[in-house]
């Protein structure tokens, strides 16, 4: 169903996975990878979101460090290089990566001039992030880790901006939620949902804490608000 594209920035280039709808032009979605690359829950979270009517685009983020990274979170070595590709990540840089995934899907033929961001666990962060330092339309984080300490940028967002938080998430602890919460439960752009029981990457199918039911209501939800927002 997908096909690749690449991008262009002063720092050099990167590739993204595209996958496109039956209609043209649609608004756009930007997926913002775990930290396992562009592997195939991205592609398949980029092929479903096509399927649903968005010309959706997952560009490789990890490029800066090791291009085409596509790894999985069965083995303890994956992990273990997750978890180093997670430490080396220059998040700044990586949201400038991703305003020129925008630009760049924006100006596509395909697209009708609407773009959102989805974006889970490191992409959850960053998706906050384009929600306060890009253009985009609409944006959701899916448990986003570090997003206590960026509570306060909340004060830039002039776009929507829906939040997933795993209430067991064991990167994002009870006292991380209070703080987000607290901060952004009564922002004007801001929706929040929390899930009970529910553990970090809960929506991830086929991941350790895949969790079903939940993953359906927060998939449901993203897309209800992605059709408000993006149409």
């Amino acid at each position: 169903m997908g096909e690749r594209t690449t991008i262009t920035t002063e720092d050099g280039s990167f590739s993204a996975y595209v996958a496109r709808p039956g209609r043209s032009p649609a608004p756009a979605v930007v997926v913002i990878q775990e930290i396992f690359g562009v592997n195939q829950v991205m592609r398949d979270i980029t092929d479903g979101l096509a399927g649903q009517g968005y010309l959706a685009i997952c560009p490789d983020l990890f490029w800066r460090i090791e291009p085409g990274i596509d790894i999985t979170d069965h083995s303890e070595a994956e992990l273990k290089r997750a978890f180093e590709l997670f430490g080396a990540f220059d998040v700044e840089a990586g949201v400038g990566d991703i305003a020129a995934t925008i630009a760049h899907i924006r100006g596509d033929a395909g697209c009708d001039g609407k773009v959102g961001a989805v974006g889970y666990c490191l992409g959850g962060q960053l998706a906050f992030l384009t929600a306060t330092r890009t253009d985009a339309d609409a944006s959701v984080a899916y448990y986003g880790v570090g997003l206590e300490n960026r509570v306060a940028e909340a004060e830039k967002l002039t776009h929507p901006l829906l939040l997933h938080i795993a209430e067991e998430d064991e990167f994002v602890p009870k006292a991380a939620q209070a703080i987000i919460l607290a901060a952004l439960k009564d922002h004007p752009q801001i929706e929040i949902h929390t899930y009970p029981g529910c553990g970090h990457a809960f929506a991830r199918e086929g991941g350790h804490n895949y969790n079903p039911e939940a993953a359906k209501l927060a998939n449901g939800r993203t897309l209800t608000f992605f059709k408000k927002t993006l149409g």
